[in-house]
């Protein structure tokens, strides 16, 4: 059993997306807290999150306020998992920028706190903002990914994303050196196979 969640390891995250966060004052009120605390947690253990230190309460709290305004404008999405009402897991898109490609997303970050992981959290987060990406017309959803990191790459084609690229020793961490794997998900495409 993992220490902190309920015994019965076949219960399954309430994923929510942020209406449902924000709606609720309790929840909302301890995000930014629960937040920090798992990327902090994962960067300390060698997470591939951008962050090369464990990042500080107030740039989490930042880039929070950064993703939640973009989800206002109809330029991101962002999901929460709670396993008994405790964070264990967020992840979130955002639209480029760009006016040649608005059409599209980035799959900024998925990030499920250790003692959550292998229980479906992260697979559950990424298919909900999967939808969230097609529900708001997004074309292509891209993402990238460290090399190491081959569990997460493996659900990331298991849930239909393709290797469009691979920039060799592009990730430095200290004298570290990893793969950066760039990979994307053709709604257009799926979208096509549903319709025939």
């Amino acid at each position: 059993m993992k220490p902190g969640l309920p015994h019965d390891a076949t219960v399954k995250p309430a994923v929510l997306d942020t209406v449902e966060l924000t709606s609720d004052p309790a929840l909302r009120k301890r995000f930014a807290g629960s937040a920090h605390r798992i990327l902090a947690d994962l960067v300390r253990g060698g997470a591939a999150l951008g962050w090369v230190e464990p990042p500080s309460p107030d740039e989490v709290a930042e880039l929070l306020d950064h993703v939640l305004a973009a989800v206002r404008a109809g330029d991101a999405a962002l999901r929460v998992a709670y396993l008994d009402r405790r964070l264990v897991g967020l992840g979130y898109w955002l639209r480029y920028a760009r006016p040649t490609h608005r059409p599209h997303a980035d799959l900024e970050k998925i990030a499920v706190d250790t003692s959550a992981q292998g229980l479906g959290v992260g697979r559950a987060l990424t298919a909900a903002l999967i939808a969230d990406a097609r529900e708001a017309g997004i074309e292509v959803l891209t993402l990238d990914a460290r090399g190491d990191n081959a569990s997460a790459l493996h659900l990331y084609r298991t849930l239909g994303f393709t290797e469009y690229g691979r920039l060799p020793d592009f990730v430095a961490v200290g004298e570290h050196r990893y793969d950066k794997v760039f990979c994307m998900l053709d709604l257009r495409r799926q979208d096509d196979r549903t319709t025939r």
